[in-house]
């Protein structure tokens, strides 16, 4: 009785067979590969580890799953479930589909085999490990390809179902074709620097003679050694310069034409996921990361634009006006929005309004004075993301109401009664925060010392009266 319900739960989980206890294991990190939020699974699947491995220390997760092995090579380019993949991604969730219908249909003898040949590498070199995991690989790579061209005379869209939802057979095809070229993959990613900081003429014609071999010019392939080099660039959007440098023009007609005109795609594809995020953001009045996704954002657009001769009718044009049309209504309303909020808790009211021991809103000035810095980064990229006039116009209504208010406390705090004091000083001191957004330090730091000084009470002596 006096167990905990983790102590209680450990012994129950030690008391189960093995061959449950590595069931329930299988299928807690299934669920974790699928994205899923699932904290109870990350719990037990924690306490199982350390009661089937014996070691409370041992918490890492298992290396030698048969799944997990066998498409590692896929985790450059795997996305949450929730989003939409762009050439050169896939889905997480895809996984678990294709891996259940390989070891029920598509190869389970060659699986089994991978299993038990794991078991008794235990131990062994990685390079022991990895000749089973390739030739798993290639095993998988040929059974997706007989499914995919399947014999005359085999419903080909039948078998494709049994598979699992229509994401997984969407992703089928490239799945099988990275397994297949896992060598090629592997040898271009050896090139790749960690961080290729300028993506100049000379690592663009380096990129593409690196990715001149067969295997990865073909149209499935490409967009996933493109996302390899996606992922070391510090400014995404400048993979279309490898599409402009095949082309030889900055048309995009010409651009288009050429196998890499997909890198363009993925460039406004990629941007219009970080939109949506931002919008998301700022739906729920997150804004930590919007002044790093603006930038982003910003930086992409005007890039593709600038090298890019993009026309407003094309397809990419108006992908582009797109996601500008969306940031502008994301960001409008809350920009609007602002100056109310401020007036809110700036405005100076009648003693007689004020109620003793009144206090400001804390949260409501955090969050006022996060919305102001908000406004002052999409100043910042406020041209290319069509939200100039609107930004604008709220920021000098901003400074002009927050001035003049700062002044007015100062003033108020020195003639104010003793019971509204304490609350025109929370007042001034928001104002004095704001000032520091909308100004500089130096000015909110003077504006500080005029408050605290308005605050110094001094003491009258009463005057005698005459004798």
């Amino acid at each position: 009785m006096s167990q905990t319900p983790t102590e209680r739960l450990r012994d129950y989980l030690s008391q189960l067979p093995p061959q449950s206890q590595a069931l329930l294991m299988r299928e807690f990190e299934r669920a974790l590969e699928r994205g899923e939020d699932v904290a109870v699974a990350s719990f037990v699947l924690e306490e199982l580890r350390k009661i089937v491995r014996g070691s409370e220390d041992d918490n890492k997760p298992r290396s030698e799953d048969p799944a997990r092995l066998m498409f590692r090579v896929l985790e450059p380019f795997l996305i949450d479930p929730k989003e939409s993949p762009r050439p050169g991604q896939l889905r997480r969730s895809s996984l678990t589909s294709v891996w259940q219908w390989l070891e029920r249909e598509g190869i389970p003898d060659q699986i089994r085999e991978f299993e038990a040949g794991l078991i008794g590498l235990r131990g062994a070199p990685a390079s022991q490990v990895e000749q089973l995991v390739r030739k798993l690989q290639q095993a998988a790579a040929a059974a997706i390809d007989k499914l995919i061209n399947p014999e005359p005379g085999v419903d080909r869209q039948r078998a494709m179902s049994r598979v699992g939802p229509p994401s997984a057979v969407e992703d089928l095809a490239p799945i099988g074709a990275v397994l297949k070229n896992r060598d090629a993959i592997d040898t271009f990613n050896g090139k790749l620097s960690s961080n290729l900081r300028v993506f100049g003429d000379s690592q663009v014609n380096s990129m593409i003679a690196a990715l001149n071999v067969p295997a990865l010019q073909t149209p499935i392939l490409l967009p996933f050694a493109l996302t390899l080099i996606l992922n070391h660039l510090n400014q995404p959007w400048q993979i279309v310069r490898m599409a402009i440098k095949v082309a030889g023009s900055d048309d995009e007609i010409k651009v288009a034409a050429t196998p890499y005109g997909v890198a363009v795609t993925m460039a406004i594809q990629d941007l219009a996921r970080l939109t949506a995020d931002l919008r998301e953001e700022i739906r729920r009045g997150h804004y930590g990361n919007v002044a790093e996704n603006l930038k982003v954002i910003h930086d992409g657009i005007r890039g593709l634009r600038t090298e890019l001769d993009i026309r407003s009718d094309s397809s990419w044009g108006k992908q582009l006006a797109a996601i500008r049309v969306d940031i502008s209504n994301a960001v409008k309303s809350e920009i609007e929005s602002v100056p109310g909020r401020v007036r809110r808790l700036l405005r100076q009211r009648p003693d007689k309004d004020i109620a003793s021991g009144a206090k400001l809103d804390q949260l409501e000035v955090d969050e006022t004075a996060a919305l102001i810095d908000f406004v002052a980064v999409c100043r910042t990229y406020a041209s290319e993301l069509a939200i100039n006039e609107v930004t604008q116009r709220t920021y000098s209504e901003l400074q002009q109401y927050v001035e003049k208010s700062t002044d007015a406390l100062v003033q108020s705090l020195r003639g104010s009664d003793a019971r509204v004091k304490p609350f025109r000083h929370q007042q001034a001191q928001a104002a004095v925060r704001f000032c520091e957004l909308l100004f500089s330090h130096d000015y909110a730091s003077l504006m500080s010392r005029a408050v605290e000084n308005a605050m110094v009470v001094v003491e009258r002596k009463p005057a005698a009266r005459a004798g």
